[in-house]
């Protein structure tokens, strides 16, 4: 009981309160609303792609096939016609839209296992770590490939693979800032309340480490589009016709000395996504004060 002497135990900040210091100190990081605004022009532009052009992006034309830039195709076509221009501004759904459900599960699943891990802690948490290094252990494409063949292609079967590979790299990142805030005075007094662990999970914990979160998604979308555009340069990705930048890199490769724009404008695009999330994700980390590096995410 909280007496006069003894002051009441630190509560977290409420949802509204770190939503509006969070806004303050993005607005301060040039470097995240640098990263952001790029993000934000590749999802608008992939929004818009039906408006910007009136190509059809999977109609081939054999007698338009392997044309340079000029007025009617800006970067040229394809060996089937195609118009690469078209494609690439398509390509930008396939690739946000995968990776997008890819990223948000992957994070969810490992901020709720890995906050479970150190509220736990005990056997829980020493099995979970054993079994995390397994899965660590190997190769983030050789495992991928693996789930993929074993479960056939499609976007539903990417994203699921994307999370079994994922997923115990966030779970320890998570479980790392998890267990910063697991001995604060506020989850003590949870606990002595006879809460349950989801209810301290999610009314004590998560509102503590919610920038180590966003700091993680931003970080770890920029590796899962290139996994899964690596993924469709392997042939197990996108299937053809359709508009997808490392398909697109794939089907063109061996005509880049005819066609350089047909290699080279979805790698751009896929650089400049790379890139914003990459600033995004730096950005947020200095400007909140996350140390990923510390936190194990390289």
């Amino acid at each position: 009981m909280t007496t006069l002497d003894t002051p009441a135990p630190a509560a977290p900040a409420t949802a509204a309160a770190r939503a509006v210091r969070a806004w303050h100190t993005l607005r301060s990081s040039r470097t995240a609303v640098i990263g952001l605004a790029v993000v934000a022009v590749h999802v608008l532009i992939a929004l818009l792609a039906p408006l910007l052009t009136s190509y059809d992006p999977v109609a081939s034309d054999a007698g338009q096939a392997l044309l340079g830039p000029g007025g009617h195709h800006w970067a040229g076509t394809d060996q089937y016609g195609r118009d690469v221009l078209t494609r690439v501004l398509h390509g930008g759904r396939y690739a946000l839209g995968v990776s997008a459900a890819a990223t948000v599960l992957t994070v969810a699943l490992g901020t709720v296992i890995g906050c479970a891990a150190a509220l736990r802690g005990g056997w829980f948490d020493d099995l979970l770590g054993r079994v995390l290094d397994a899965v660590l252990s190997v190769p983030s494409i050789l495992a991928l490939l693996v789930v993929v063949t074993a479960l056939g292609t499609g976007p539903a079967v990417i994203v699921l693979a994307v999370a079994v590979v994922y997923v115990p790299q966030v779970v320890r990142v998570i479980r790392g800032a998890a267990l910063a805030v697991v001995p604060a005075d506020y989850v003590t007094a949870a606990r002595a309340r006879g809460e349950g662990t989801w209810s301290i999970l999610r009314r004590e914990v998560l509102p503590n480490i919610v920038d180590v979160v966003c700091v993680e998604f931003a970080m770890r979308a920029s590796w899962v589009v290139l996994l899964i555009s690596s993924l469709s340069f392997l042939g197990f990705g996108a299937a053809p016709p359709t508009p997808d930048w490392g398909l697109m890199v794939a089907e063109n490769r061996t005509a880049i000395t005819v066609v350089p724009l047909a290699s080279l404008a979805p790698i751009i695009a896929l650089a400049t996504l790379v890139v914003g999330l990459n600033l995004a994700a730096d950005g947020l980390s200095k400007a909140w004060g996350v140390d990923r590096i510390r936190k194990g995410t390289r």
